[in-house]
């Protein structure tokens, strides 16, 4: 393969995974602004969402780190044309993600209040907090299956269908909140109903997708195989440990943030919701290298791994580039949209003046983090992981009585930093090992 056709198949399959990220932020903002404009409650009832958000996130976050484990164990038997194994994956997965956060969900439904608790939820919001959870929780299974049946797809090159998904799920989230928040005023109930059934449409949608576009990969010999387990087991813990790990990390981080007061939450969080939209393109071009390098590894193309990366690198640096000139001059008019002014405005344009100049350095690590993990060095990228999200809890600390709050950007620049250098140290040694 050509490398202008790598490089096109690449920029093709990475484009409706940013278009997905955007469709679910854009509809994340507009969740909020109906919920927040819902009658004289409403601030109080975008509060009570807001503070649910490290519970689901957390489960979540497990849910996509197993995934990323079976879509690239996936994406490699593709690449050996191995299709029975292919629907083994299906078979063993589907069921048992399904079982497995049904009954994390059920856990979590009945220990709803213990957990607003011990997180020390507001009085105010706490019995709307309690009642958006218990209902929202209920869609926690299918995502599980939802993220396992778009794995599959990325596995084969198909990313235009988790595009289509979220754009159904998107679209009915906010038809449904306009309805049963707006229209029947069912307040935090609605919002979460909303969710849920949305959340099930886009989980019916992509399982009636795979079997009408690909049925080899669902129909015959889709049953549980224990070896087929096993395996996808050692691909996929690591990722979750490590998204644990990081949800577990970002509370640590929110502590720290929340010791500047609110001026600086205001500002750092506000900067790190467009953070999260800006980065799109990284992530999900790490995603594209990631699939491509599998299938390559898959066929025992070692020359075309070696394509994939080179490639991947390439474009990333470009993108990157892009980015960092955006977001260095235009990063506080992006804040400033969401009605954030003064002191807290500049405090945004600092955060974006200081991050920027690090997403080169951080796009490269994750493009080699992601040729890494195609060949299957999910365990060290997940400790890898690990690591460096306790460098940027330390280097916080470190950081915090030389610059105060320009400590949030720098320590996370740190942290992006070593994750090159212990990145391009095992590309290095898998070179000299001949396995990329």
């Amino acid at each position: 393969m050509k490398k202008h056709s790598i490089a096109g198949e690449m920029i093709r399959f990475s484009l409706p995974l940013i278009m997905s990220g955007i469709l679910q932020q854009l509809y994340s903002w507009a969740d909020a602004f109906i919920v927040g404009h819902s009658g004289e409650t409403g601030e109080l009832m975008l509060a009570a969402v807001g503070a649910t958000g490290s519970i689901t996130t957390l489960l979540v976050q497990t849910i996509v780190g197993f995934t990323l484990g079976l879509s690239i164990m996936a994406a490699q038997e593709y690449g050996k044309k191995n299709m029975e194994r292919l629907r083994r994956i299906t078979g063993s997965f589907g069921p048992a993600l399904a079982a497995i956060y049904t009954v994390l969900a059920v856990l979590a439904i009945a220990c709803v209040r213990p957990i607003l608790r011990v997180m020390s939820t507001p009085d105010e919001i706490f019995d709307y907090s309690a009642q958006y959870l218990k209902i929202v929780l209920w869609g926690v299974p299918f995502l599980a299956v939802y993220n396992l049946l778009a794995a599959l797809l990325r596995a084969v090159g198909n990313s235009k269908a988790s595009f289509y998904a979220v754009l159904l799920s998107s679209l009915m989230n906010v038809a449904l909140d306009v309805l049963l928040v707006l229209v029947f005023p069912l307040g935090v109930a609605g919002a979460a109903a909303a969710t849920v059934i949305s959340q099930i449409a886009m989980t019916v949608f992509m399982a009636v997708y795979l079997k009408t576009r690909y049925p080899e990969l669902v129909s015959n010999g889709m049953r549980f195989d224990r070896s087929v387990f096993r395996q996808g087991l050692s691909f996929s813990m690591p990722p979750t440990i490590q998204n644990s790990v990081t949800s577990a990390g970002n509370l640590v981080l929110q502590n720290f943030m929340n010791q500047f007061g609110a001026i600086t939450v205001l500002a750092i969080t506000t900067s790190y919701r467009v953070d999260s939209l800006m980065l799109l393109p990284i992530f999900n071009l790490g995603s594209a290298i990631s699939s491509m390098t599998a299938r390559s590894k898959g066929e025992g193309n070692a020359q075309k791994v070696r394509a994939c990366l080179k490639t991947g690198l390439w474009i990333m640096f470009a993108v990157c580039g892009v980015l960092t000139v955006m977001m260095f001059l235009f990063g506080s008019s992006f804040v400033a949209f969401f009605g954030v002014t003064g002191e807290a405005l500049e405090t945004g344009k600092q955060f974006f003046r200081d991050l920027s100049l690090f997403y080169v350095p951080f796009g490269i690590a994750t493009a080699m983090r992601s040729a890494l993990e195609g060949i299957g060095d999910i365990s060290y990228c997940s400790a890898v992981g690990i690591g460096t999200l306790i460098i940027r809890i330390v280097f916080s600390y470190i950081f915090r009585p030389l610059m105060g709050n320009r400590a949030i950007a720098f320590a996370e620049a740190v942290a992006w930093m070593c994750l090159l250098v212990l990145m391009t140290a095992r590309l290095m040694q898998k070179k000299k090992q001949k396995q990329i």
